[in-house]
């Protein structure tokens, strides 16, 4: 990709984008662009451990890239928007990883009528595996959508959604990750109790999980059936599953996924009245 590409926001989304592009050699690192707010030494270190170029502003960065990519945070973003209205344009291509901040009010702070797409990545992103959903603002075009797609298969895979769906996606694979340490914690301490070291636990249950993973991923099978293939009548597994039944962790699992989504909701509805302050 010969695209010069500006990240205003310096923080581990942003990172990880950056890391992957490199790795991937999706883009040369002199195409990357980077700036934020106030803090220069993190500017210093992504420059010298990626040998990208840092910026002082973020109008400076978005006057020398077609990609812009909104990485700072959410309450920031109305103030960094303002200061980018006077430089973007419509050959601009905008993508956004802000939680909770719709494209119309992207596009509306901006002033422009430039292509703008949401992602929700997750904290996977670090290593090359997040599950990551996109949608489309009224001026992304096909054209747009796979641009983002490829930017984003460096960080792991990517589902294209309606906009409205991105709430379910935050308390679903955005928050996702949180979720299975919550299990892997649980898991440990009962390894603890049974005098199975951390070490020795972690390695077991890692192996486990990844395991699993692949299984839902490649078998083809309902989880419910790969469930009942392990789960035999008077077995280990059913008197696990029973316990599970028994505290209804299969209803809190489903109540946590829908407050995280109802939550990027109001999150969203903080953001959703830009305020009438002048920026300068």
């Amino acid at each position: 990709m010969n695209k010069k590409i500006a990240f205003i926001g310096a923080g581990a989304m942003a990172e990880a984008m950056i890391s992957g592009m490199i790795a991937k050699k999706l883009a040369d690192p002199k195409n990357i662009i980077v700036t934020n707010r106030i803090n220069t030494k993190r500017l210093q270190e992504l420059q010298e451990n990626y040998k990208i170029t840092v910026s002082a502003s973020a109008g400076d960065a978005a006057h020398q890239a077609d990609i812009l990519i909104l990485a700072m945070k959410p309450k920031d973003a109305e103030q960094a928007l303002r200061s980018l209205n006077k430089t973007v344009h419509a050959d601009h291509i905008i993508i956004s990883v802000l939680a909770g901040i719709s494209t119309d009010l992207i596009s509306s702070l901006l002033d422009a009528t430039v292509p703008v797409i949401r992602a929700m990545p997750n904290t996977s992103a670090a290593i090359g595996y997040s599950a990551t959903g996109i949608a489309g603002g009224k001026f992304a075009e096909v054209k747009h959508m796979q641009l983002a797609e490829e930017l984003f298969s460096c960080i792991g895979t990517t589902t294209c959604l309606r906009e409205e769906s991105l709430h379910a996606v935050t308390g679903l694979s955005g928050s996702g990750p949180a979720y299975v340490y919550y299990l892997v914690e649980a898991m440990q301490q009962a390894a603890s109790s049974m005098d199975i070291s951390e070490e020795e636990a972690r390695d077991l249950i890692a192996q486990t999980l990844l395991g699993a993973a692949h299984m839902v991923k490649m078998s083809g099978d309902h989880p419910q059936q790969l469930r009942q293939k392990v789960t035999s009548p008077g077995g280990t597994t059913e008197a696990g599953i029973q316990m599970l039944d028994h505290f209804q962790v299969k209803k809190a699992i489903e109540q946590c996924v829908k407050r995280a989504a109802e939550r990027s909701e109001e999150l969203g509805k903080m953001y959703s009245q830009p305020s009438t302050r002048e920026i300068v």
